[in-house]
């Protein structure tokens, strides 16, 4: 896939792995340690992931006027990777469950998000000037959908380290992980009537021999347990921190390979600083205009998309089954799952009518060792496993790792024929596909009793749903991800007059925000409506969202040519 592109581009998707893995760490965990280590209310802890989630993108905007008019693109992305380490270590830091505690957190928070907007917009634009030059501006869409992919690698094993480490620190407590537990200790700590007897009643399965001990005390009990449970997501946001360091030396050692463009100054043929050309007046307000009205569109997407960290996490921790049998656990066993791919992309290889010799020896080899391997793993499974919810986090980026390819592949054979997409026609297919993936969480929700109904109690077993209603929600939101995003971006790098290309990813990552900001509308619902209409409501977003760009498609259209 990476043939005929700059060296650039795997310089740029690694030094962007430690960002993409400490944003799926957050996705997975960031509402479900507000909640466990504060005692937040689900409305309350969504407040704070909304505001989080719009400051990441909404100080894009900021730093791409910082790199535009002042630092330039490579200082300014350095600057932001050194931001977001620290912003983890504060939050790594253990502190008390009190006001105290939670200000600092929310320190840590604000600093990540200062940091990302550094460094996310700006890092997008200098991809986008590795396909300025006319040899490489045909590949431009490719790249960035193989860029979109390259990231999400990291993302793909952030829930899985999170989940582990939250185990381990469990488990030198003498516990195990519980979801469920916290909030019913938070409900003893806060005198909530019958609270003390429903959690003893649970309490002996939270303990790694599955018995009380003798000296058993519910309220010693309530603090220790919401004391590991939550150091273990310190722990998670610890080795988020650890990441983009390697992120930050990768972008030390190789950013010679990425090209700074238009940041700040040119020079002319004398080697003297002069100001960027620019475009008629005309032109620039036509491509401006094109680009806010896709802005516009992609307010309600995100908006949507992004509940997966916020109403799909609890609708994974309170609506769905978490102990399965081998044939749906491999899901979430990475060390599974990843050799079940393996296996399938080496019968790619081997059946391939245009592989070469050792290409099918190749992928013979790997099927045989990887599909032993992954028949190993399952045969040595029992025959029910119990999961975390947050490991559906790794759901979308595995999605885009092993999606990409044949996204990649689909449009260039369409581009060949002449037939491919534009870009925004691309974008509102990915809003049509976004609306069918809630479309699949309207019908699976269907006659489940609501948050408002339920008043603070589990939801009846008989209730919980597969988690195959998640996963494939998740793998038709990940289709229309691939439809939207990456091509998103390369509309924005295609279009974006020459003096605003890093404003204009601020912008697109300022739009972004937005559609964050409103995330909370969902966390809202999730505990006042039933849950079907939660989904329905996304549904009719998205539906808007398309009708809306399709009927702006001509002067989109026009702005690319």
């Amino acid at each position: 896939m990476l043939k005929g592109h700059p060296k650039g581009l795997l310089v740029a998707f690694f030094a962007n792995m430690g960002e993409r893995f400490g944003f799926y760490t957050m996705m997975a965990i960031l509402v479900l340690f507000l909640q466990a280590k504060f005692g937040l209310t689900g409305d309350n802890a969504g407040i704070i992931y909304s505001i989080f989630y719009a400051s990441i993108y909404a100080l894009a905007l900021v730093g791409g006027l910082v790199a535009d008019r002042v630092f330039g693109l490579k200082k300014t992305i350095a600057f932001g990777i050194i931001a977001m380490a620290v912003g983890y270590v504060l939050i790594a830091i253990p502190t008390p469950n009190n006001m105290a505690g939670l200000i600092q957190t929310c320190v840590g928070l604000f600093v990540i998000a200062f940091g990302n907007g550094m460094f996310k917009g700006n890092l997008q634009a200098v991809v986008g000037n590795l396909y300025e030059a006319p040899e490489f501006q045909s590949k431009r869409d490719s790249a960035f959908s193989i860029f979109y992919m390259g990231i999400n690698i990291g993302a793909l094993f952030a829930p899985t380290v999170a989940i582990s480490l939250k185990k381990y620190i469990l488990a030198t407590a003498n516990f195990v992980d519980k979801a469920e537990i916290p909030a019913l200790c938070w409900n003893v700590k806060h005198g909530v009537e019958g609270a003390a007897d429903k959690l003893t009643a649970i309490a002996p399965s939270a303990y790694l021999n599955g018995a009380l001990p003798a000296n058993f005390d519910v309220n010693t009990f309530a603090e220790q347990y919401i004391s590991a449970f939550s150091r273990g997501y310190n722990w998670a946001f610890g080795f988020a921190a650890v990441m983009m360091l390697v992120s930050l030396v990768v972008y030390f050692a190789f950013n010679s390979y990425l090209k700074p463009g238009y940041s700040v100054t040119t020079k002319n043929a004398k080697g003297e600083a002069a100001p960027v050309a620019d475009m008629p007046a005309d032109e620039v307000r036509k491509r401006l205009t094109a680009l806010f009205l896709v802005f516009g569109v992609v307010i309600f997407f995100w908006m949507s998309f992004h509940q997966n960290g916020l109403t799909l996490t609890f609708f994974a921790r309170d609506y769905t089954q978490r102990s399965v049998a081998p044939d749906t656990f491999f899901w979430f066993d990475l060390w599974t799952l990843l050799p079940l791919f393996g296996t399938a992309l080496g019968l790619y290889f081997l059946v391939r009518k245009s592989s070469k010799s050792t290409e099918r020896i190749m992928g013979l080899g790997a099927a045989a060792i990887l599909g032993y391997l992954a028949y190993y793993k399952l045969s040595s499974m029992p025959s029910v496993n119990a999961f975390s919810p947050e490991l559906f986090q790794h759901m979308n980026p595995f999605f885009i790792v092993s999606l990409t390819p044949i996204a990649v592949g689909l449009f260039s054979w369409l581009n060949s024929k002449g037939l491919e997409p534009s870009a925004p026609r691309k974008i509102g297919i990915g809003m049509i596909l976004a609306s069918l993936g809630f479309v699949v969480m309207t019908i699976g929700s269907f006659g489940l009793t609501s948050q408002a109904t339920l008043a603070g109690n589990p939801v009846p077993q008989s209730e919980l749903v597969s988690p195959y209603t998640l996963i494939s929600t998740y793998f038709v939101l990940t289709i229309a991800e691939l439809f939207l995003s990456p091509m998103g971006i390369s509309f924005v790098s295609r279009v974006a007059p020459p003096k605003y290309k890093g404003t204009m990813q601020g912008g697109w990552l300022a739009a972004t925000a937005l559609g964050n900001q409103l995330l909370f509308i969902g966390s809202r619902l999730y505990s006042r409506i039933e849950i079907w209409q939660l989904w329905l409501f996304f549904v009719v977003c998205c539906l808007l969202s398309a009708a809306f760009i399709f009927s702006m498609m001509k002067r989109l259209e026009s702005a690319t040519k």
